[in-house]
Order: C-alpha cells, then structure tokens, then sequence
C-alpha cells in the first residue's frame, strides 16, 4: 500500500500539530519551574476527560489495532472480552483501589508497596516494572508501530523506528504527564473517527445497497462462528480463549494488574484533583472500552469475508486500509500514529517516574526537585534509545509480538495481583509474604507451561493466581508482621461514590451483560 501525497500531508500536519500543543499546554507561567509533582502527576489537576481519554490512549496502540484485528480476522469477536471485561474491571479500580491511592498521595505502585510493606518489596518490582517497561512494553509498541508503518507505507523499519522515537520525545519529553494527558482528547477523538469509518466503509462494502447495518447482518449470517463469544472446546482458538473461564477466571488476573497495579495505566487517576473527577474520567473510559471492539475487531471479522487468502491475520486491518479513499486514508492513519505516539509517550513518563522517585530519589533524598525532574527527562531520552537500538534484535525474530507481550507479563501478573489484593484488603500480609508472591508467581508460571503445556493460558494465570495467594496466606500467618510496618492509610478513604459514576457503572455493566447476551 502506498501513500497519496494528500494522506502524506495530513499525517506530517498531524503529527507536527500534536508535537506544538503538547508544548503548548505544557508552559509554565513565569517564575515557575516544573517539580516532580508538574512532571509525573501532571500538577495532580487532571480534568475527567483527560483522564478518560489518556486511559484509552495509553492503551490502544499498534498492537491491539493491528493484532486485535487480525485475532477477529482469525477468532471473531470473542476477542473483545479483553475490551468489554476491561470496562467492568476499570469499575472495580475506581470504586475500591483509587480511594487508597489517592488517600496515600501516591507518585508510583513501587512506592505504594514500601508503605504497605517494606524497602525490599519496592525494589524489587520497581526493578521488575522497569525491565518490562524497557525491554517488553515500549520496545514492542515501537517495534510494532513500525512494522505497522512499514506494511502501509513502504517505509524502511529502521528509518520507522528512529521517526516514531523521535517524534515521542518530542512531543512528551519537556512536558511529561501533562503534554500526553491533555493532548489525549485530540488523539482519542482521532481514532476513534478513523477506526470508525474504517468500520463503516468496509460494512458498507459488504452490504452494498443495503448499507452498513446490512453489511453487518450479512457478516453475522455469513459468518455466524465468528460472532461467538464463548468459544466450545471444539474450536481451534479454544486454547487461546478457553470458553466460560475467560469470563470466570484468568483473564480477572491480567485485567486488574493491567488497569489497577500498572504505573503505565494507573498514573493518569493518581493525577487527578480528586476521587470524584478520577472517577468521572474512570467511567468515561470504560463507555470508551465498549465501543473499541467496533473500531478495532469488526474491520479484522468484515476481511476474513473480503479477502480470504490473507499470509497471516495481522495483515487484516492494512488490507482494510486499502479500501478507504484519499484524504480519509490518511486520516485513518494518522489515527494509527497517534494511538502509538501516545502509548509511548505514556510509557516514557512512567518508566521515568519509576527510576526517578523509586530508585534514585531513595538513594539521593537531598536533591532538588529541579534535579529530580531532570533525571526523569534523561531517563526518559534513555530508556526511548534502549528501545529504538534493541527492539529489531530483540523482536525481529518473533512471529507475533503480540504474543511476546502477553507470554511474558503472565509469569508475573498472578503475583502482582496477589500482592496488591492482600496488601489493600487484608492488613495481616507481610513483606515475606509478598516477595513469596512475586518470585513463586514466575516460578510456578514456567514450570506448568514447562510440565502442562496443554494448560490453557488464562487458565493457568488463574491457577498461579490461586497458589500464590495460598502460599502469601501461610506464610503470612505463620511469620506475621512487625507492629508498624504497614502505614497505610484507611481512614478517610472516600470508598462512597457519586450519583454519576454509580449510574454510569450500572449501564457499562448493563451494556456488557447485553453484548454477551445477544452474542453467546
């Protein structure tokens, strides 16, 4: 696929104008100069749409639009229990775990985890989260965006990936959380708008005269085995997506590590001015997860009808990409670069606040905060560079990256959640406890995917999940914690939520519960 010279324009026009407002919004006025509290938590004065739309634009990136589409092309639409669980999950986050957060006036989960436990239990995932982010999260959402730029326009990967990198720090690196977080709303509405019409277009290339309703009523009698939800033993994804235990077990686990104990994720509600406008902008995100499945799983389900002889699935929404008009293609993939722009951008700050306030403020308490900010920028500038020199070495070799991300955040998601859910809900866990968690959730992880293979995924994220918390109990029971060592605070946490977030909540749980209804 190539480019028509007005796509090409829109695209740089795009990505220049995102770059200027971000540096825009990102002014201080005069005398004033960034802290840590400016830099990392974007002066904790987050607006609810803001914080909506940088969830989602954190999020959504080349990975899920282009892998997304093609496990519909491949599965069909029971791949969107990912996005359709993630909007109950975010529910969950903003009614029970942000009260503790904010209350606790948080920067970072690693420093969540020494109030709650001890030194050692910081150190240890702060290093974890730093290793993930560098060497798994950013280096494969700039490996994808460029394998993504490259299928659509020809353009070199090496030359893709210094372009993405460049343009990322650009537009984030001066004005940390605040240039994403703001900009976030432009990003969200642009790709939505192009996920959309590439939905429309392609249904309505389906139906024809009938349109793009009759595109989709043809899609769904055409092709009724993609439209499950559930998937039966029998189907050849079943391993993948291991029927009611997708909504019954594992995928629990890698929802609420993802959306309530990421740094990545979790910082745009520790930057809110308080739990309600976080709360507002937590159900503004999660409307925003039900509709995701229509911008990216619908385009990959309408190819499996248009073109059926496709190399592999992730081929899917290019080939979709194909049949849109100049100006619009264009659009659409300006769409595609600012879903990876922002991701990387999201990325950037919160490995930067992660070394900075985890690992080198503990050891140098006396710097200023101009320092401190300073650091987070060089860490920043690093960990991008790490990910540009690495992510061809490292990823080049892998048919499905994808694949890579989830493979390896599973050895260690049951831990993290375990941790976390003891450490917010249960005051007799203990450090021991906790870094027994950590290390028997990679353990465990390897050794059933080394001796039950068969053993499907999710499932077994849920069985590691279900050991570690055993093994944390005992252990906390049988060693209980020093007098002091916990300093979290409880008291006061605002667990009693507004009219808006409660009526919100009950129709994201309601349209849920219809969608898995209607297509069972």
């Amino acid at each position: 696929m190539s480019l028509a010279t007005l796509d090409i324009a829109i695209v740089v026009i795009y990505v220049l104008m995102i770059i200027t407002i971000a540096q825009y919004v990102s002014r201080e006025k005069a005398g004033h100069s960034k802290d840590t509290k400016d830099y990392f938590l974007a002066g904790k004065s987050l607006p609810w749409w803001a914080i909506g739309a940088s969830l989602i634009a954190a999020n959504i990136s080349a990975e899920q639009i282009i892998g997304m589409s093609g496990s519909g092309y491949a599965m069909g639409l029971a791949i969107a229990s990912y996005e359709w669980m993630a909007a109950i999950t975010l529910l969950i986050v903003g009614k029970y775990f942000l009260p503790i957060f904010l209350k606790n006036q948080i920067y970072s989960m690693p420093q969540f985890l020494e109030k709650r436990y001890d030194g050692r239990v910081r150190f240890v995932m702060a290093i974890f989260w730093m290793a993930l982010y560098i060497f798994v999260n950013l280096t494969s959402i700039l490996w994808l965006g460029a394998l993504a730029m490259n299928s659509i326009t020809g353009i070199d990967i090496t030359y893709a990936l210094v372009l993405l990198g460049a343009a990322a720090m650009a537009y984030s690196l001066y004005g940390g959380l605040k240039a994403v977080a703001l900009t976030d709303i432009i990003q969200v509405v642009l790709l939505v708008a192009g996920g959309l019409f590439v939905a429309a277009i392609t249904l309505g290339k389906i139906g024809g005269e009938a349109g793009v309703m009759g595109g989709l009523n043809i899609l769904s009698t055409t092709l009724p085995e993609k439209f499950d939800m559930i998937l039966s033993p029998d189907n050849p994804y079943y391993k993948d997506l291991p029927g009611l235990s997708v909504i019954l077990g594992g995928m629990w686990m890698m929802n609420l590590s993802y959306w309530g104990f990421n740094q990545y994720v979790i910082q745009r509600a520790l930057a809110a001015r308080d739990i309600h406008e976080a709360r507002k902008g937590i159900v503004f995100a999660a409307f925003l997860k039900i509709l995701m499945p229509i911008i990216v799983v619908l385009p990959g389900i309408a190819a499996a009808l248009l073109v059926t002889d496709l190399a592999k699935p992730d081929q899917a929404y290019p080939e979709m990409m194909k049949l849109l008009p100049v100006g619009i293609k264009g659009l659409v993939f300006a769409a595609l670069i600012a879903a990876i722009l922002s991701s990387l951008g999201s990325m950037m700050n919160s490995i930067s606040t992660i070394f900075t306030m985890d690992l080198y403020k503990v050891r140098n308490k006396e710097a200023s905060e101009a320092k401190l900010v300073t650091v987070g920028r060089l860490m920043a500038f690093a960990s991008m560079a790490i990910a540009m020199m690495i992510a061809q070495p490292l990823l080049g070799n892998f048919s499905q990256a994808f694949q890579f991300i989830q493979e390896f955040t599973g050895f260690f998601t049951p831990g993290i959640v375990v941790i976390f859910l003891l450490g917010l809900f249960w005051k007799k866990a203990t450090a021991n406890s906790a870094l027994v968690a950590a290390i028997g959730s990679f353990v465990l992880s390897i050794v059933l995917r080394q001796y039950w293979p068969e053993i499907p995924f999710i499932d077994r994220v849920g069985l590691v999940f279900l050991l570690c918390g055993a093994f944390a109990v005992l252990i906390s029971l049988v060693q209980p914690a020093e007098a002091g060592s916990n300093v979290i605070e409880t008291e006061g946490a605002v667990y009693h939520s507004r009219w808006h977030f409660n009526a919100g909540s009950l129709a994201v749980i309601l349209i849920v519960s219809a969608l898995y209804v209607i297509w069972w």
